[in-house]
């Protein structure tokens, strides 16, 4: 039966015990405690789908809880614990939690998933019978995922990291997209497994999606900032204010230290929504003035 192992199988009752089942299949025969059994009002000769596992007594076993994951067949689950020396522990839905490898992992620790993050996994089954989860790889991902629409454009996403690269992070979202986030859209880097929410920056030919972590415009000013772009747009969108401007007028106009308001003009000036002439003149970009 190792050849089982991690697969659903259909097998037929062929001794009811006070602990549960024996079940049978071409002459091998399998241990289901009544806890793994959805019925307990099983009778000799009836036929039931199980899945086939080694428990924690080391032992094959059966049980008619069926999960997704399973050898070839890839399914997410969730992290119940990380062990530095061993792996990540998922749920995957049986009584025993699957190890995908440390060597799977990321190579820097912190980038690690954490409990309650979710992984994409299939099974393997080792010469010595043990099962081990098997992270999808890129392709996995392709095939289930949808093709985008220009639609997506600028809308809010949510997903779960999947891949990590020095460039960037790949993202499956919840409505079943393909996402890259590159590293210039992101504040920090997320960890393998995180759910993260983004923001659509392109729809690419060939459906995936371009995201990004940072917020937008509106979202990530600071009241200063906010504050100066309002006076501009309410004085014609040009303020004889700048870098170079006298603290005490500064601070007489807008209440603020210089050292604010040059860090709000920065912001400014970053998200291209104002220009300076010689630190003394402000004036709202072209984009902004309408």
């Amino acid at each position: 039966m190792d050849n089982l192992i991690g697969k659903s199988v259909t097998m037929s009752v062929k001794e009811i015990m006070e602990d549960g089942f024996l079940l049978e299949k071409d002459g091998a025969t399998v241990r289901m405690k009544k806890g793994n059994s959805n019925r307990l009002d099983l009778t000799i000769g009836e036929e039931i789908l199980v899945f086939l596992y080694v428990d924690y007594d080391h032992e094959l076993t059966a049980t008619t809880t069926i999960p997704k994951v399973q050898v070839g067949h890839y399914g997410f689950g969730t992290v119940t614990e990380v062990r530095k020396d061993l792996g990540v522990f998922m749920d995957i839905g049986i009584e025993k939690d699957i190890v995908v490898s440390m060597d799977d992992m990321p190579a820097l620790s912190h980038l690690w998933p954490k409990k309650g993050d979710r992984l994409m996994l299939a099974l393997r089954v080792d010469e010595k019978s043990r099962i081990w989860g098997v992270l999808g790889s890129e392709t996995e991902y392709k095939t289930i995922a949808y093709t985008a629409k220009q639609d997506m454009f600028n809308q809010n996403v949510s997903g779960t990291v999947y891949k990590l690269l020095k460039v960037g992070s790949f993202v499956y979202t919840d409505n079943g997209y393909i996402g890259f986030i590159h590293e210039s859209e992101r504040t920090s880097e997320p960890r393998l497994g995180e759910y993260v929410k983004a923001r659509v920056i392109a729809v690419k030919p060939d459906g995936s999606l371009n995201l990004s972590l940072r917020g937008r415009i509106h979202e990530v000013l600071s009241d200063d900032a906010e504050m100066i772009l309002t006076y501009l747009r309410s004085v014609g969108g040009e303020m004889g204010f700048g870098d170079k401007s006298n603290p005490e007028a500064i601070r007489g106009k807008f209440g603020i230290s210089k050292a604010q308001f040059k860090r709000a003009l920065g912001t400014l000036m970053k998200a291209g929504k104002v220009t300076q002439q010689a630190g003394l003149i402000t004036k709202l970009t072209e984009e902004d003035s309408d």
